[in-house]
């Protein structure tokens, strides 16, 4: 059996993607770090906040301008993190994700519209991307015809920064991290003209609330709506994008399974839950320890950041029987594809729907859907990002 890891060669400096454990717990020489990997230690940590602090910019050996971690709640713990995270959290109601079905189907129908008749088709630029695009654009009240400046910017963010980039302690590193943030200024720009338009013209949109909100007594600053808005518009866009691309890419790798879920769509939800464990597309996220903690019988003292890896954790055979099979009928399948604890994803139920409807429309619209060996998908090749960057389809036999 060709996985499909195997098949597209997909971080070969994993060797965890390829069913090597190293240890729950491992020294990083390179970077300098240790590394969490397996479920029961990931998934400790992820549910320990107080112990485990999100907050970990301040301990990166490069410099990051505090204006764009104002307002950032990924990088706070509760109960700051609380009170932010609450700011948006009702947009993302499963009563109001799901009056967003019927729009959702729509615009799944119109970029399937755009896409009929080719016989070759960039499945992430024409459709995977735009759908959640549009999507969150149109929760924060922003004019799809508005997001031309946005168009690919977190891509080419993701791929600039490289993953560890910021944890190296050296100049290359700084100029690294100062690229990045040129590549986001024109992103921060847009964004301020947009809050600039709701303080004269409030709707009923998420960067209406936003505007309008308050903490503690107190309005949000420019900065903190700036880096809100962006992260919803990142954030909500970002794991869809990889979901559909990655679904795709299972299926197509597993023959079988894509002739099993063709065949039965009572199984695209399950399916989708095992892309997500399959391929995780954020496979890593930083923690700071605030006390001297032991890890999986490793002792790591306070004030040390550590990397979490519940891409790692989603294939230990201790809790996945068969972990490198892909089985969109896994049950149960208790995946940290989205987190765990205070951080859990946010929009996880909107991704989900958005999953559910992609791939029940593309099975509908082309009963072709492969890869052509000629033309090989692209994966990020960020090592805590595990997704299709691009992915050219055939839709013919």
């Amino acid at each position: 059996m060709v996985t499909v890891v195997e098949r597209w060669n997909i971080h070969p400096f994993h060797s965890w993607l390829r069913g090597i454990r190293p240890g729950p717990v491992h020294y990083n020489e390179e970077i300098g770090l240790w590394n969490v990997l397996d479920y029961e230690e990931v998934h400790g940590v992820l549910n320990d906040p107080k112990t485990f602090s999100s907050s970990t910019a301040h301990l990166a050996p490069v410099t990051i301008d505090e204006e764009f971690l104002e307002g950032d709640f990924a990088q706070m713990d509760p109960p700051d993190q609380t009170r932010y995270r609450k700011l948006v959290s009702k947009a993302f109601t499963p009563r109001v994700v799901a009056q967003l079905e019927p729009r959702i189907v729509e615009i799944s129908r119109n970029l399937l519209d755009a896409m009929e008749g080719k016989e070759r088709v960039e499945l992430v630029e024409e459709f995977a991307y735009p759908l959640p695009v549009i999507v969150i654009a149109e929760l924060l009240g922003i004019p799809t015809g508005d997001l031309e400046v946005f168009k690919k910017q977190a891509f080419r963010i993701i791929e600039q920064l490289n993953g560890y980039s910021f944890l190296y302690d050296d100049e290359e590193a700084q100029r690294t991290i100062e690229a990045a943030v040129d590549k986001f200024r024109p992103m921060v720009d847009f964004m301020r003209g947009q809050i600039a338009d709701r303080r004269k013209n409030p709707g009923d949109d998420l960067l209406s609330h936003l505007v309008a909100a308050e903490v503690d007594g107190h309005r949000l600053t420019e900065n903190e709506i700036v880096t809100i808005g962006n992260l919803m518009l990142v954030a909500g866009h970002i794991t869809t994008t990889m979901l559909i691309g990655n679904a795709v890419a299972c299926l197509d790798s597993n023959p079988d399974a894509f002739a099993r879920v063709r065949a039965d769509r009572s199984l695209v939800p399950s399916m989708l839950d095992e892309t997500l464990r399959t391929l995780t597309p954020s496979a890593a996220l930083s923690r700071r320890t605030t006390a001297d903690v032991e890890i999986g019988g490793v002792g790591i003292p306070a004030e040390t950041m550590i990397l979490v890896w519940p891409g790692a954790a989603n294939r230990d055979p201790r809790r996945f029987p068969d972990p490198e099979t892909f089985d969109p009928g896994r049950t149960p399948n208790p995946h940290l594809g989205f987190g765990h604890g205070v951080h859990y994803c946010i929009g996880a139920t909107l991704a989900k729907l958005e999953g559910r409807i992609a791939m029940n429309a593309l099975l509908d619209r082309f009963p072709v859907l492969r890869t052509d060996p000629d033309d090989p998908p692209r994966f990020f090749p960020s090592p805590d990002i595990i997704g299709t960057a691009s992915l050219p389809l055939r839709t013919h036999e």
